[in-house]
């Protein structure tokens, strides 16, 4: 055993315009070891990632990585000394290839030239070590799903030969079977003896998989401790302050619902094969099923982004599929998406959070042609004040926001255009306890107040915490649909693997 951390920090502080990210944290941890770091978004924990990694550096403080002092200067000196990080936000380039991408820091080169031939073969022996042999290495990333793109960020760090490795957030994105695979991977990188933070909103991963867990909180290390030594609402407790609310909020008593929502026989290319559901006003439908099984392209459809959709659908007394979606959000229909990817699909990063929050309803603060102040700087802050997002200044660039508060930017920015049907694809994903707990709340008022929403997630739990029903999605059709009490997660896997259909209202 070494006399002292693998990595250590002591003291390190830093601000930004005065406001702390990170004061005075004293902070270790081994080799061989998965060590957790826990903490609402805004707490501290990318800006730690980012001083180790040396994308920042500390205004006051000192670091060491087994025994040495450091202060890099940027990502290239710590890839360099062994630190790689993996981000939740990806740092692949779209319009290069697979193997490009994986290379793309130190390409193999023959006379001078990359080696083309050593670079495939490099990434298909990396891509094969994380069980993605399906990945064409001359794909460009850009044709890929955001579950493999975040499999090719894996494979590229790995490329890199960590000796600590970081992760924030790095299974957010994917299906279960790369979840298992990311965990297996874990697993033997620490018997390799390398040292992994890793960076989770999901209790369920950190127990799996942690030895050991710290928590921050308002930039400041609040404790570490063992895996085991506190319960699940400990932990959250000592992550916001404060004690922890029902993690769900209560369903309504079932009661039947007049259809608004109504999708039949939905067909689009071979993603989406003869889906039909229905979705109530103050009714929330869960859309479950593995990843990549038309849930995407079935939202979509709906909110008129595709083309040459086949099928019928009907919001309220109106006919046909949404032919764009300018239509979609328009009345009668009212239809809002909040997209998958919030960085890519449903943000300008750059643009202030007004312009923003803005983007879907400036016919709302417009008088004729011209936006109307007034009007615009109202509409803001009571979006503002109704999600509660924490901002400096509203023409910030909303690229300043912690990821919780950039979800409720996106979903905010929808119900200003005062939405009948609410589409969610994954809100919650990569954003902390607290901020969940609002969204949950905050659906389920927005169904008291008679909206439809259908619900896309990749945590079962919330399927089953937050839906009445929930419709099973299999290669691109809807193969079962679940009520009551049989909305358990036996019954979603079940129907989700296509096991047996489930009949509706009964578990499989």
């Amino acid at each position: 055993m070494s006399a002292h951390p693998f990595l250590q920090l002591s003291g390190v502080s830093k601000y930004f315009a005065g406001t702390r990210a990170l004061e005075n944290v004293d902070f270790a941890c081994e080799r061989g070891s998965i060590h957790a770091v826990l903490g609402e978004n805004g707490a501290g924990k990318s800006t730690l990632i980012k001083i180790i990694s040396g994308v920042l550096r500390p205004d006051t403080g000192a670091l060491s990585l087994d025994g040495q002092p450091f202060d890099f200067a940027n990502p290239a000196q710590a890839n360099a000394a062994g630190i790689v990080c993996i981000f939740q936000e990806l740092s692949l380039v779209p319009d290069l290839t697979v193997a490009d991408n994986i290379a793309l820091a130190q390409p193999p080169r023959r006379y001078g030239m990359i080696d083309r031939r050593a670079q495939r073969h490099r990434a298909e022996a990396l891509l094969a070590r994380i069980k993605c042999e399906d990945v064409d290495p001359n794909a460009l990333v850009r044709d890929l799903s955001l579950s493999r793109r975040q499999m090719v960020e894996i494979a590229k760090a790995l490329g890199k030969q960590p000796r600590l490795l970081i992760l924030d957030e790095a299974t957010s994105a994917l299906t279960r079977n790369d979840v298992e695979t990311v965990y297996g991977l874990l697993a033997d990188l620490r018997q390799d003896n390398v040292a992994s933070l890793f960076i989770s909103h999901r209790m369920n991963e950190v127990e799996r998989l942690c030895d050991t867990l710290s928590v921050f909180r308002n930039g400041r290390h609040v404790e570490t401790f063992s895996k085991g030594a506190k319960t699940d609402g400990q932990i959250v407790r000592l992550m916001i302050g404060r004690e922890v609310d029902a993690q769900f909020p209560p369903k309504p008593a079932p009661t039947p619902h007049v259809p608004h929502l109504h999708v039949d026989n939905l067909s689009w290319e071979k993603r989406l094969r003869g889906a039909s559901l229905t979705v109530g006003r103050g009714e929330i439908v869960g859309l479950g099923g593995l990843d990549g099984q038309g849930q995407k392209e079935l939202m979509l459809a709906l909110f008129g982004v595709l083309r040459g959709v086949e099928g019928r659908v009907t919001v309220g007394e109106t006919q046909g599929v949404p032919t764009s979606p300018a239509i979609a959000k328009q009345a009668p229909r009212r239809i809002a998406l909040v997209p998958e990817d919030r960085k890519t699909e449903g943000l300008m990063l750059p643009m202030s959070i007004a312009d923003n929050l803005l983007a879907a309803s400036y016919a709302y603060v417009s008088v004729g042609p011209f936006i109307n102040p007034m009007l615009e700087s109202q509409a803001v802050s009571e979006a503002i004040a109704k999600l509660q997002i924490k901002i400096g200044d509203p023409q910030d660039p909303v690229a300043t926001l912690s990821g919780g508060n950039q979800q409720k930017v996106v979903i905010a920015k929808w119900l200003m255009t005062d939405p009948d049907v609410i589409l969610l694809n994954d809100p919650t994903r990569g954003i902390d306890v607290g901020t969940k707990q609002e969204i949950y709340r905050l659906m389920r008022r927005l169904a008291d107040e008679g909206r439809a929403i259908l619900f896309y997630s990749t945590d079962y739990a919330e399927l089953i915490g937050c839906c009445e029903r929930v419709a099973i999605m299999y290669d691109g059709a809807i193969v079962a649909e679940l009520s009551g009490d049989a909305v358990t997660e036996e019954a979603i896997v079940s129907a989700a693997l296509n096991i047996h259909a489930a009949p509706v209202g009964v578990a499989s």
